[in-house]
């Protein structure tokens, strides 16, 4: 039995486009840089300055990534979920479950800090708390996430993957330079 994603969407906005690839962009090489740092017996040095770049990057991606969730909570608004088939709505739920982990992964990221959070050296934002309990619990969900977070990110492109050799071609509709071609989307 032959299972097709029929696909209602026939393009993306290009600022969809733009925010899904630069937070994949941002989410992978945080993800790869900080797993590398902690994982690997790397020179203090190389690792002060992956925490310093990787707090900064997610700190200045902040903002960034809560406007695509806004976005995608609007385009939800206009989807009947119950009418959708049951891969459409598997599709929804692993999206859903990739925007909760960053969602996370950022939250816990400021709350985990012990020390004021300085972005590039241009400014510094007030570490948000200073109990050692909080600090110690906040990092433990916030390395527990960013595990969850790369599964969640291996398997979405494991299923772009699956997706192209069944010939939809998910990745011309996340083209940049195609993006917003007969798209029907809001916030274009």
């Amino acid at each position: 039995m032959n299972i097709e994603l029929k696909m209602t969407v026939l393009g993306y906005s290009r600022q969809r486009v733009l925010l899904h690839w630069i937070s994949a962009m941002v989410i992978v090489w945080t993800l790869a840089s900080g797993f590398y740092a902690a994982g690997i017996d790397v020179p203090a040095p190389i690792k002060h300055r992956v925490a310093f770049i990787n707090v900064s990057l997610t700190t200045v991606f902040i903002p960034v990534f809560f406007w695509r969730l806004f976005i995608f909570a609007w385009h939800l608004r206009h989807m009947n979920v119950l009418a959708s088939a049951l891969m459409e709505r598997l599709v929804l739920l692993a999206h859903v479950l990739i925007y909760f982990t960053v969602s996370l992964v950022l939250i816990t990221g400021v709350l985990m800090m012990d020390r004021p959070i300085d972005v590039f050296g241009l400014f510094q934002i007030a570490q948000p708390l200073d109990d050692a309990d909080l600090l110690a619990l906040f990092t433990t969900v916030h390395v527990w996430a960013c595990g969850v977070l790369a599964a969640l990110i291996a398997l979405h492109v494991g299923a772009v993957i699956v997706h192209e050799a069944r010939g939809h071609r998910i990745l011309r509709r996340m083209s940049l330079r195609l993006c917003g071609n007969r798209s029907n989307e809001r916030f274009e």
